[in-house]
């Protein structure tokens, strides 16, 4: 029941070139920037992501991005980060983008066993017409468009079909995480890290604070351990590492 690593690069060390990856965290917030590091120092190539967003260009999944080493991201946000950009518009990156919340309810999904669902969100759109370009030529022509999906009336509504995301490995960034890998989750940390968990075959957590079994309040919970396979405590200072891409203040 002790799932504690505590060597990130120990952690990462059996994920091999071409796995799948749900990554949790929505822009910088949240993400598991230490795994990640400790991920591309441990030199997988091929990933197929499912994230949020790729990070941007130096920071979270754009350290990977600019080393080459993703070759598909499933997602729903690419505003801040220009190489994500000029890799998939030149034809080097495949991407998937995919309605917010239908890829949050995806990763879900995959994580409760749920094979697929419908939902109105992306009806009367490429989402579920099909046509939306997921990797390019190096012409500019469209060299992998999404299918078409099948949809369904259900109470007058057109609802389209989405399946459950199900990954190889999932790797994620918790406030507080104990030995059998229960994981509470804090403030904007706890909208896609709990989700891409529930997806991996095998979840690595990367927990700021590390207590012991019977420390966590289980009504404050977010994710039994049941969903988490390894579990590495973090430094002060990589716990301390937190960046957002844009600050506001008031002048």
């Amino acid at each position: 029941m002790d799932k504690v690593i505590r060597k990130p690069a120990d952690a990462v060390a059996d994920i091999p070139d071409c796995a799948s990856l749900a990554v949790g965290g929505f822009g910088l917030n949240g993400i598991p920037e230490t795994l990640i590091r400790a991920l591309y120092a441990q030199g997988a190539t091929g990933l197929r992501v499912v994230s949020n967003n790729c990070g941007v260009d130096d920071r979270g999944l754009g350290i990977l991005l600019a080393a080459r080493r993703i070759c598909r991201v499933t997602g729903s946000y690419v505003g801040e980060n220009k190489e994500f950009a000029r890799q998939y518009l030149s034809g080097e990156l495949e991407v998937e983008l995919v309605p917010q919340g239908t890829l949050a309810e995806r990763l879900r999904a995959g994580g409760c066993g749920i094979p697929a669902f419908y939902t109105p969100a992306g009806v009367g759109t490429q989402v579920a017409d099909g046509g939306l370009p997921w990797r390019y030529a190096p012409d500019g022509a469209v060299a992998v468009a999404s299918a078409v999906k099948e949809t369904r009336e259900y109470e007058g509504r057109t609802h389209v079909l989405e399946h459950g995301i199900t990954t190889d490995f999932a790797l994620v960034r918790a406030w507080r995480g104990d030995r059998h890998g229960n994981l509470v989750f804090r403030r904007a940390s706890a909208n896609f890290n709990p989700l891409a968990a529930m997806a991996g075959r095998i979840t690595i957590a990367e927990v700021e604070e590390l207590v012991e079994p019977g420390s966590l309040d289980p009504d404050q919970v977010h994710l039994p351990g049941v969903f988490v396979q390894r579990v590495v405590p973090l430094t002060p200072a990589q716990a301390a590492d937190k960046l957002i891409e844009k600050r506001t203040v008031r002048a």
